[in-house]
């Protein structure tokens, strides 16, 4: 467990933490309405990026210096800021105060966009940025040269091991019919890795699961034709594939975001854990508690399945930047549907 603390005076600005992944939605940016809180109580994350000021045009950096900053296809701007921001939920912040003239935001609440709003409590040193504003998942992210991390050598109750059947699965549907903008996110990430493994020619999906998510998709970017590749699921607790003609959808370790290594030679496409367990286990059973009259091994058949109002529509923006970060897009046929997309970012299948 690690607790952090102010790098001016040593003040207690959070509860004690357990690192995990850092979310694939982390910097999504969705509908118009509140999200909810990006990281579980009680954990903390770490995105290897720069992040905020200084900014630089993409004209002013060049493809060169961008590929070392492992950026392959043109984005409006980088970030020239530290890397290692530290994300938190917002209610594991301890010790900190709002500073006034920074609590800028679009409508709803706090963007981040003037730099850190939060400050010190005891010595009133700029320690992390509140976001709380619409589209955008609530969360508290100290900048890394602000904060300094304090392990305390307890056991934070977490595996490392790939003890998939503890998971929780995310349902891709949420109360309202809409599709929770977690699958949304997840699907436009495996979709970028999905598009680079294809090398541009057709591939075959399994039917079930599999399809539903993937197949609009990959209709929509990738040509008719004899599939050259076919896509399977593989993981933990699933048979071993044994085909080098194979695409294997692996799960990312909701700990240390370790993507599966598969036993084979076949490529692999990661995908969080929760959204590659609800592929591999489509008809796991909610259990839900209940109380008496129900005899043993009987399982409630309630609630009843969601379904959506719409078709699965990948968040593009996730797609983009993950895409801008596989050394495939600079071939030119990707380099060519990464343009499309970010050109015309509402368009089919988005």
């Amino acid at each position: 467990m690690t607790v952090f603390v102010c790098a001016g005076c040593d003040a207690v600005l959070s509860g004690r933490l357990a690192r995990v992944a850092l979310p694939v939605h982390a910097h999504q940016k969705w509908g118009n309405g509140l999200l909810p809180v990006l990281m579980e109580p009680g954990t903390y994350a770490v995105d290897p990026e720069p992040s905020g000021p200084p900014w630089r045009p993409w004209s002013e950096i060049g493809e060169d210096e961008a590929a070392a900053r492992g950026v392959f296809a043109p984005e409006r701007a980088l970030s020239f800021g530290p890397p290692g921001a530290i994300v938190i939920a917002p209610g594991d912040a301890r010790g900190t105060v709002l500073i006034p003239d920074r609590c800028g935001g679009y409508c709803c609440g706090l963007d981040g966009r003037d730099g850190p709003n939060l400050a010190c409590a005891q010595c009133g040193l700029p320690v992390a940025a509140r976001v709380d504003d619409c589209s955008l998942w609530q969360s508290v992210w100290f900048a890394p040269n602000a904060v300094r991390a304090l392990p305390d050598n307890q056991p934070t109750g977490r595996t490392t091991g790939w003890e998939w059947r503890k998971w929780q699965a995310l349902p891709p549907v949420a109360p309202d019919g809409s599709w929770d903008p977690r699958w949304a996110a997840a699907v436009g990430a495996a979709l970028a890795h999905l598009l680079a493994a294809s090398e541009g020619t057709p591939v075959a999906l399994p039917n079930g699961p599999v399809t539903d998510t993937f197949g609009h998709a990959l209709d929509a970017l990738l040509p008719a034709g004899t599939p050259a590749k076919t896509v399977a699921l593989a993981g933990p607790g699933l048979p071993a594939r044994e085909s080098t003609r194979r695409i294997l959808l692996v799960p990312r370790h909701p700990r240390t975001g370790e993507r599966w290594l598969a036993p084979t030679t076949a490529e692999t496409v990661p995908m969080p854990a929760d959204a590659w367990k609800r592929l591999a286990s489509p008809d796991e059973p909610l259990l839900l508690p209940v109380t008496g009259g129900l005899p043993d091994g009987v399982q409630r058949d309630d609630p009843l399945p969601r379904y959506p109002w719409q078709p699965l529509r990948p968040d593009w923006g996730v797609f983009l930047h993950t895409l801008a970060r596989i050394p495939a897009v600079r071939e030119p046929w990707l380099r060519g549907i990464y343009d499309r997309v970010k050109d015309h970012p509402y368009a089919r299948p988005f």
